[in-house]
């Protein structure tokens, strides 16, 4: 029986793949990606499952499905880590990353805790530069050591060289290209957290903005506000089988924020960009948390996460985010742009 892409994504959709290879070890996972390659045959590397929409025709190739695990915590490759209190990770691609997060907090290793919660793997969280709370993957990864498709050789990337932005990467640039093997954080050794940067943070913490607080208090504060959103995963709340946030925050011209109604936030970015919230335009644009009738709507907890209430399609869920993102542009004239991946499928 063909494997169903629903049972592996965290919308719950998704038709059945034409070949599925369950890849456990790295070379499983280079010698699958390499076969379906070499043969010409269009090739879906797939791991947690949390940030794409699969058409309900399914995949017509192969599915490669990660699951290499292993976590290595270095601090030997000099003097100076122990010194100024650092540890380096090495952690396989396939890793779930709230495990990872779990770890280094247990472990007084600070740098991800506002993360925490996150559905998916390690290896998925560079190629979106995942981030959360005012904390990005991209503050603590070292390097991302990945098989390039093109080139059939291993390659590795140190930071400089990510291409990293606002949930963007080189890696999410050429997406047919590059697949992560491994990535390397850099993390330090300590019970505080950074700078708290978010103000939703800091209040359910109880200090200002640019105080620290513990790591530990950091992640149970970000799993009780995500919870909050219906952004943890949990089999018995339909809330939760989502995408996460299906729009991205859109970045804007000072021309285009100005043209925003005086209450919608902005938050002035360095290239002179004004970054805004797509939660705020869907909500004032009419559509409120629960939005929806049927299978598909919105959660009740947050306008951001378009929801599979059960027994929904893959088509129900894009209409919805069609009706959605076209209703914020008849009234604020602002474009949201999708966030997950869609495959055999398009808005």
């Amino acid at each position: 029986m063909a494997e169903l892409l629903g049972d592996h994504t965290t919308l719950r959709l998704g038709g059945p793949a034409q070949t599925w290879v369950e890849a456990d070890s790295e070379r499983m996972l280079v010698e699958a990606v390499g076969a379906a390659d070499a043969a010409g045959i269009p090739l879906l590397v797939l791991a947690g499952g949390s940030n794409v929409v699969v058409g309900d025709e399914g995949f017509a190739g192969t599915v490669v499905h990660v699951a290499t695990r292993g976590v290595v915590a270095d601090r030997d490759d000099c003097d100076t880590l122990a010194a100024c209190g650092g540890v380096t990770l090495r952690v396989a691609a396939g890793e779930p990353w709230d495990d990872l997060v779990a770890q280094a907090v247990a472990s007084e290793w600070a740098g991800l805790e506002a993360l925490s919660g996150i559905p998916g793997s390690v290896g998925a969280t560079p190629i979106q530069n995942v981030g959360a709370y005012g904390q990005e993957v991209a503050d603590t990864v070292a390097s991302v050591r990945t098989w390039d498709r093109r080139a059939r050789t291993q390659r590795t990337f140190p930071l400089a060289e990510c291409g990293f932005g606002y949930r963007h990467s080189r890696f999410k640039a050429e997406p047919d290209r590059y697949v992560v093997l491994e990535v390397t954080f850099l993390l330090r050794q300590g019970t505080l957290s950074a700078p708290v940067r978010y103000a939703e943070l800091a209040r359910a913490l109880g200090v200002e903005l640019g105080q620290r607080a513990p790591i530990a208090d950091v992640r149970e504060a970000v799993l009780a506000l995500r919870r909050g959103k219906g952004m943890v995963l949990d089999a018995e709340d339909h809330d939760t089988w989502s995408a996460g946030s299906f729009f991205t925050n859109p970045v804007l011209t000072a021309e285009q924020a100005a043209r925003l109604p005086e209450a919608a936030p902005r938050w002035p970015l360095a290239d002179g960009t004004v970054k805004t919230s797509a939660a705020w335009l869907i909500e004032h644009a009419g559509f409120t948390k629960g939005y929806g009738a049927g299978p598909v709507g919105l959660s009740t907890k947050h306008t951001l996460a378009l929801t599979n209430r059960g027994g929904a399609t893959a088509a129900e869920l894009l209409a919805l985010a069609r009706e959605v993102r076209d209703g914020v542009a008849r009234e604020f004239g602002v474009r949201l742009v999708n966030e997950p991946v869609l495959l055999g499928c398009s808005l």
